[in-house]
């Protein structure tokens, strides 16, 4: 086949311990899906459902990688959150059978224009201007279920600079992995290389060039990230 344009490049994630890696087809992250965090940020009721947004997925930064300080914002703000990755398509799975589409897990940042974000909050605009950026999602290295197991608990933490600043742990999710991809998947198909970020714990604050952040979950690789330049 020959292309009127060059092909977008296949953005894929490492597998933990291998040669291999993982294809992303989407990105979906989960809006507040941790109590502490909807009260801090004075958002939404506390029992509201679960509700999804997208990022591109060339918006894909991988450990290790600087990541620039984007242009339209003066408030870059980090979320530490646990990455499902899935490897089995479905639609309107079932939370008994949602375990059975997880290929594996990952430690990721949804890095968020917070000022841009709150503006479109206030006008009833969509996220995309504060959450769907050049480099806006940032993720560690994927391990698979047949190494780890499916994470229910542990602790999930981020630091800057060696200060440590979001420290909780994923069993204080409100909705659990395997009902976000069953509700996900009676809103989209899901397919093989879908990623999606669970949502954040409290804590989140502003970054600058040169800050160097440290994301963790217990039992999967940690994830760090250099804050670079203003575009």
């Amino acid at each position: 086949m020959t292309y009127v344009i060059q092909a977008p490049a296949v953005v894929a994630v490492p597998v933990a311990g291998t040669d291999a890696t993982f294809p992303v087809r989407r990105i979906y992250c989960v809006g507040r899906n941790y109590l502490e965090h909807i009260r801090e940020m004075k958002e939404s009721d506390e029992r509201d459902p679960p509700f999804f947004f997208q990022k591109p997925r060339d918006s894909l930064v991988l450990s290790g990688q600087s990541l620039p300080y984007p242009p339209a914002t003066d408030d870059f703000q980090f979320e530490v959150e646990l990455v499902v990755a899935i490897g089995k398509a479905g639609r309107a799975v079932s939370k008994e059978q949602a375990l059975d589409h997880i290929f594996g897990y990952a430690v990721g940042f949804d890095m968020t224009r917070r000022d841009r974000q709150r503006e479109s909050g206030k006008k009833g605009l969509p996220w995309e201007i504060g959450k769907s950026f050049d480099a806006s999602a940032p993720c560690g290295d994927l391990h698979p279920v047949s190494e780890v197991g499916h994470i229910h608990q542990g602790r999930i933490f981020v630091s800057v600079n060696g200060q440590a600043k979001q420290d909780s742990v994923i069993e204080k999710m409100i909705w659990t992995v395997p009902e976000i991809v069953s509700n996900l998947s009676h809103l989209y198909d899901l397919g093989e290389g879908d990623l999606i970020y669970t949502g954040t714990p409290a804590g989140v604050a502003p970054v600058f060039p040169g800050d160097r952040l440290l994301g963790r979950v217990d039992g999967l690789s940690d994830l760090e990230i250099t804050i670079g330049d203003r575009r």
